[in-house]
């Protein structure tokens, strides 16, 4: 179950333990190594993704040890050998990690986590950091979806029971927070990470009761600030909206404040329910009352029952948000990009397929953001070596990577550089600050301003341009024709 200092250190797959032994057996196990982590393609169609899962991963590192029931374990499977259980008892991480902070947009192929340590460390790190980081990123990006397609109207996630279990669900609703949502219904997630927490009732409410009328009497004594009524057991517009109404009416008349009142609506045609509902409510003075709906809702349909001019102010989404449903895999990678030699400088690793999408950017890489200076809008992104430097008083042309001749040149003065990835771990000790989950929410609410409309279409959006510097571009080629043994 959720626990906020688990001891995950065996969350792994089998061969990053056999590689270890491995790196042990033929004294590679000190050699320091970068890796990258980071994804091909955006979920769901879409223009950008939200980085999320930071926090879960710093927790992550911090608690990484081989207890003495791990070290028993593994050895009753009778494949280590006593050299490795006992490196495995003095394990500590004591390398260097750097991140983008959670809630940042990005783009494929640019490295959200960059992990700078012993292989023998490093190489424990993989599955649980793409676990993590999978999972809330994806999640966080639909929910930005989700709220982009609600126009400004809240949503509220209420996916818990549809999850793929407790941590789905609870770090899932922490990622739909980040991504926009207003609320969640997990009250583990609220107590958590600071989250609010909202719900109504259930259909078993209105059934327990001899009457509708008496169901939603009795739930406006008992929550009077926050009475949203779920009108559809019966009949919606011939007995559960004009139920409610009449308990509105009884509550004015008793001269209860009306705050936080409304109705829900969870099957039917939803944008003609809500516009019928809207007629009957306006006509008896709730004009402020909220219409909320549920029903499989996805983006798509949101969108689809505001073309239709659906009268709905609060939108629940569940399954198909905290599953991510149509695209339930984000696809993060992680990739040995450098190891350091005898000499103490870093060497640039990069591996071939013949497929180009999964071909790495060797070498040590930082993730620089150009904004146009006049806008403060998202110009391109431009992935280059640890140590290169640019200048906004100069001239910077980037080109499509893939199709060299696409290129875009911007002039001094206007252009602003941003560099993404921050230090979270140094030598081991973590020296990052971990927001609080609102904070995180404000952040990527900012970050998305950025984004031209054209980026944050539902389909069909602009691809943003990620591209390499020069340097970067020419030593990628260089070692794919010494790779490939070419001139």
């Amino acid at each position: 179950m959720i626990n906020d200092s688990r001891n995950l250190t065996l969350l792994t797959d089998f061969y990053e333990l056999t590689m270890m032994r491995g790196y042990l057996n033929v004294d590679m196990a000190d050699r320091i190594v970068v890796f990258d982590l980071f994804y091909r393609r955006n979920p769901s169609g879409n223009g950008y993704a939200i980085a999320a899962g930071l926090e879960q991963a710093v927790e992550y590192i911090r608690e990484l040890h081989f207890s003495d029931e791990d070290i028993a374990y593994l050895k009753g499977m009778g494949c280590f050998d006593a050299g490795f259980l006992n490196a495995l008892k003095k394990f500590r991480f004591t390398g260097d990690l750097w991140a983008v902070p959670e809630g940042t947009v990005v783009f494929p192929h640019e490295p959200l986590l960059k992990v700078k340590a012993p292989i023998f460390q490093a190489q424990l790190l993989e599955t649980a950091l793409l676990t993590i980081i999978n999972h809330q990123s994806l999640i966080a990006t639909k929910a930005a979806r989700v709220c982009q397609a609600a126009q400004g109207d809240p949503v509220m996630e209420f996916g818990l029971r549809r999850a793929q279990g407790p941590d789905a669900g609870v770090y899932g609703s922490r990622a739909a927070f980040i991504g926009g949502c207003t609320a969640t219904s997990d009250v583990l997630a609220g107590k958590m990470f600071g989250i609010p927490v909202r719900g109504t009732h259930a259909h078993s409410w209105v059934m327990s009761f001899e009457s509708e009328l008496e169901a939603f009497r009795a739930y406006a004594k008992i929550f009077p600030q926050a009475c949203v009524l779920l009108v559809d057991t019966y009949d919606t517009v011939r007995s559960g909206v004009p139920n409610a109404i009449a308990v509105f009416k009884e509550m004015r008349e008793a001269g209860v404040p009306l705050r936080g009142y409304g109705i829900r609506l969870d099957s039917g045609d939803l944008a003609y329910i809500s516009k019928m509902a809207r007629k009957m409510l306006d006509a008896e003075g709730f004009t402020d009352a909220v219409i909320s709906a549920s029903s499989d809702l996805d983006e798509n349909l949101i969108a689809q029952l505001k073309i239709q001019g659906a009268k709905i102010t609060l939108w629940g989404v569940g399954t198909n948000l905290i599953t991510s449903m149509d695209c339930p895999a984000f696809g993060g990678v992680y990739k040995l990009a450098a190891e350091m030699g005898e000499n103490g400088e870093l060497t640039a690793k990069i591996k071939l397929s013949e497929n180009p999408e999964k071909v790495t950017n060797p070498g040590d890489k930082k993730i620089v953001r150009l904004y146009d200076r006049e806008y403060g809008k998202f110009k391109a992104d431009l992935i280059a070596l640890a140590d290169e430097r640019f200048d906004p008083s100069e001239d910077l042309t980037v080109f499509d990577p893939l199709a060299t001749w696409k290129s875009m040149t911007l002039r001094a003065g206007t252009y602003t550089p941003r560099e993404l990835l921050t230090p979270v771990f140094i030598k081991g000790g973590c020296v990052y600050d971990l927001p609080k989950a609102a904070a995180i929410q404000s952040y990527r609410e900012t970050e998305m301003d950025t984004l031209w409309d054209e980026h944050k279409r539902l389909s069909n959006p602009q691809i943003a341009y990620v591209d390499l510097s020069q340097r970067l571009y020419d030593l990628k080629q260089e070692m794919i024709r010494k790779t490939r043994g070419l001139k």
